[in-house]
């Protein structure tokens, strides 16, 4: 594949990705990473995406950093911080097949929560519940990109709705990106081609921020509205079919 072919893909990628996360309140860091793994081996699609999602959940919070509460986001960093430099550090000793398996379990996953578990109140969880469940998330995070599977139901449970809900999960995603990118560093997975990527998707993910957050208000998302569910089926549409690709 041409150079060219390859940065006009990376930039799709990284607005879609943009665009889904500052929608839906998340999800756009799973399909990233499921879409870089059908390019490249698992390794460097998760080595690419985490600095180019970092940069890109920087700036969402940054547009969306009045709504922030120190309170409710300070058990999820706390939690997360190990759990993705743990992920971190298995993910790059995993073998090949075994991470495909992985980023197209934490798909599935998401399948099963949408369908069911959406269909059921989450109880408040007590601040140890919600530290442990952001240590799994980590964990999800630095070896499949999933993190959010684990973060949207404990912010839901945690009575976190709309922007406020974006804010504290951009926030713990910051800091599980930062943590896993400690791992893959120490492990030398993360290199300057890697880098030079993660660049070209950082910029297209902030541009999809931008369109995102312009769109949220014409097409009813802001504050607590319930509409995201539609478009939160379609990601995990694109998911699954992109993982199932990446494991072929």
């Amino acid at each position: 594949m041409a150079d060219l072919d390859t940065m006009l893909l990376l930039t799709l990628f990284g607005l879609v990705a943009g665009s889904v996360s500052t929608l839906a309140g998340l999800g756009g860091g799973l399909v990233l990473t499921l879409a870089l793994a059908t390019l490249w081996e698992p390794t460097r699609a998760l080595a690419t995406a985490a600095p180019a999602l970092l940069l890109g959940n920087v700036h969402r919070v940054t547009l969306f950093r009045a709504h922030l509460d120190r309170r409710l986001a300070a058990p999820f960093v706390i939690g997360a911080v190990p759990g993705a430099l743990l992920g971190g550090f298995a993910a790059v000793r995993l073998p090949e097949g075994t991470l495909r398996v992985v980023i197209l379990g934490v798909a599935l996953l998401a399948v099963v929560h949408e369908l069911w578990g959406r269909r059921h109140r989450w109880p408040a969880p007590p601040t140890w519940a919600i530290g442990a469940g952001s240590f799994v998330g980590g964990i999800l995070a630095a070896t499949g990109g999933g993190g959010g599977l684990v973060l949207g139901p404990l912010l839901l449970a945690a009575g976190a709705r709309g922007e406020r809900f974006m804010v504290t999960a951009s926030l713990t995603a910051i800091c599980m990106h930062v943590a896993r990118l400690v791992a893959y560093g120490a492990s030398d997975v993360v290199s300057s081609r890697t880098l030079a990527d993660a660049l070209v998707v950082a910029a297209a993910i902030v541009a999809g921020n931008a369109l995102g957050r312009r769109l949220r208000e014409p097409l009813g998302l802001a504050g607590e509205s319930r509409r995201g569910t539609a478009l939160t089926y379609a990601v995990l549409g694109v998911s699954i079919t992109l993982a199932v690709v990446g494991f072929a």
